[in-house]
C-alpha cells in the first residue's frame, strides 16, 4: 500500500510479554464475572468458593469444575470475604488465570482496519478501577480489542480491574504497544486516530466513519496529565467534549464511553 508509514514491525525494545510474566491466578468475583469465564473459557477457573445465597446458580459451575477433576466448596460468607480479599464479592469467586496481553503489531492493526473495525487506545490510564470500567463499557458496544500503550504507569489487567469490568475481560483481547508514539503515528495510515484533550481544539460532533474513509481509532490519555505530547502530536486529530464549564472535565472512564458510543454508532 502507497500510503503505509515506514516503520518496522519488530519493536527495538519494549516491556516483556505479559502473557509470559502475569499469568498469576486472580481472584475473580461477582456472578457476571464468574458467569462470563465459564461461558467463554472455562478452562481457566481452577478453584471455585461460593456462599449460601449463590448455591444454585453456581451449580452449572460445580458440574464444570467436578467434571475438570478441579476444586469447588460451599463457605459462610465470612469466610468467602477473607478467599475474596474484598467484601465486595457477590457472594462467588473462581481463581482462575488472566487472559493474556499481547503484544501489538501494525501487521494486526492492518487487518482491523481493513475491515472497518473501530479501536480504542489506552495511552498510561493508570488507575485499575478505570480500566477495568473502559473494558466493560468497550465490551457492552462491542468493541474486541484494546490496544494499551508502554506508558510506565498504564494499568495492567488486576483482581480490582476484573472485580469492575463484571466479565468484560472475557469478551475481548489487549495489546500491548511498545515505542508508543512512534506506533500511533504509524497508526495513522490505517486509522484516523482521534486522541481527547483539555484546550482550544475543535468539540467533538461526529466519529462515525465517513464514506470511503479510514475506520475510527480513540485514544485515551492519563487521568491526571492526558495523553503525553509526543502521543498528542502522533495523533490524526485531537478534539475536546464540551461541557458546562463548572467542572474542567469528565473521569476517563466516562469519557470514554461516550466516545465508545459515538465510535460504534452506524
Amino acid at each position: 500500500m502507497a500510503d503505509r508509514p515506514t516503520l518496522s514491525l519488530k519493536p527495538k525494545a519494549g516491556p516483556p510479554a505479559p502473557a509470559k510474566t502475569r499469568r498469576k491466578p486472580f481472584r475473580i468475583g461477582g456472578l457476571p464475572a464468574v458467569t462470563a469465564l465459564f461461558a467463554c473459557d472455562p478452562d481457566r477457573a481452577e478453584k471455585l468458593y461460593f456462599d449460601e445465597r449463590l448455591k444454585q446458580a453456581a451449580a452449572p459451575f460445580c458440574t464444570r469444575m467436578a467434571a475438570a477433576h478441579k476444586p469447588f466448596r460451599l463457605v459462610p460468607s465470612d469466610e468467602l470475604e477473607k478467599i475474596a480479599g474484598s467484601a465486595m464479592h457477590g457472594g462467588i469467586v473462581v481463581e482462575a488465570a488472566p487472559r493474556p496481553v499481547l503484544p501489538f503489531s501494525l501487521d494486526l492493526a492492518q487487518g482491523w482496519a481493513a475491515t472497518g473495525q473501530p479501536l480504542l487506545i489506552l495511552d498510561g490510564v493508570s488507575n485499575p478501577h478505570n480500566l477495568g470500567a473502559i473494558v466493560r463499557t468497550a465490551a457492552f458496544f462491542g468493541v474486541t480489542r484494546i490496544v494499551i500503550s508502554d506508558h510506565s504507569g498504564q494499568a495492567m489487567p488486576s483482581e480490582a480491574a476484573y472485580r469492575v469490568a463484571e466479565g468484560g475481560f472475557e469478551h475481548l483481547t489487549l495489546y500491548r504497544a511498545a515505542n508508543f508514539a512512534l506506533t500511533l503515528k504509524a497508526l495513522g495510515g490505517f486509522y484516523r486516530t482521534i486522541g481527547t484533550a483539555l484546550g482550544p481544539f475543535p468539540a467533538l460532533s461526529d466519529l462515525t466513519r465517513q464514506p470511503g474513509g479510514k475506520p475510527v481509532a480513540v485514544v485515551m490519555g492519563n487521568e491526571e496529565h492526558g495523553m503525553p505530547p509526543d502521543s498528542q502530536a502522533a495523533c490524526t486529530d485531537l478534539v475536546t467534549i464540551a461541557g458546562s464549564g463548572r467542572v474542567q472535565s469528565l473521569n476517563v472512564s466516562a469519557t470514554t464511553a461516550i466516545l465508545v458510543f459515538l465510535m460504534t454508532r452506524s
